[in-house]
Parts: C-alpha cells; structure tokens; sequence
C-alpha cells in the first residue's frame, strides 16, 4: 500500500476499529500523522523562540509571548484532535493483524509499557485469516 492510498484508506475507515491493517498501511498514516501534527507543533516551538526579552522602564524582563504561536498551537491541537481516532482504529486493525486485541492499544499511557505496543506494531501479521477477519492486502 502506497502513502497515498492508505491515508486515503485510513480517512474512509474513519473509525472502524474492525479487521485488519498491513504494516504498509499502519506505518504510512503514522507518517501522515506525525507530519501533519508534528510541523505545526515545530513552528510554535520556533515562533515561541522568537519572542524576545523585553525590559519596561523599571528593568524588569518579560518573555514577549509571540500570540503567533499560540494560535499554531491551537491548530495543531485541534489537528491532533481530529486525526486521533483514526489513528486508534488504524493502530488498532494492526494490532488485529497480529491476532492481538485492540485493547493493548491501553498500553502506550504506561510509560515503559508503549514500546511493547511499539515492537507489536513492527512484527508481521499472521498469514492468513484469524479471528478479526481475512489477512489486508499486502503490497
């Protein structure tokens, strides 16, 4: 599955928590989602860098707070917002394809835990059918 089809995938099964995910289909919407959320976040931080010291007449020194980058902040919240359930159903459908249940997907808020969730996601699928349904196509 290429990077196109599978964000178009992703975002046509918005949240169906049902079936199965390649590893192509799940680690190209992680890439999508990790642009699309990630630059945002990375523009606030530089703009929140950009503010400089400002001192007023009695010396005292105030970050100048750059209200750019909480209005990027802002939208890249709200972009993270509305790209999370599907990027917990795709997570979900990958864990399916290993025969798992979506609900270790409770693992990633224990700290140390996540990267077990992490190693399942770069396993491959079982072949075949299992019980979350018939095997995603692999390209």
């Amino acid at each position: 599955m290429s990077f196109g089809q599978s964000v178009k995938y992703c975002f046509s099964h918005y949240a169906d928590f049902t079936g199965r995910a390649s590893r192509s289909e799940f680690w190209w919407w992680y890439l999508f989602y990790a642009i699309v959320v990630g630059i945002p976040y990375i523009i606030a931080y530089i703009l929140l860098l950009a503010g400089q010291p400002a001192g007023d007449m009695y010396g005292n020194k105030d970050l100048v707070f750059p209200v750019g980058s909480v209005i990027v902040y802002v939208i890249a919240g709200l972009l993270a917002l509305a790209l999370f359930i599907p990027y917990l159903a795709v997570s979900c459908r990958r864990l399916h394809d290993r025969g798992m249940s979506g609900w270790l997907n409770l693992l990633l808020i224990v700290p140390c835990a996540n990267l077990v969730v992490f190693v399942f996601w770069l396993l491959p699928g079982t072949p075949g059918p299992n019980q979350y349904g018939e095997g995603p196509v692999r390209a």
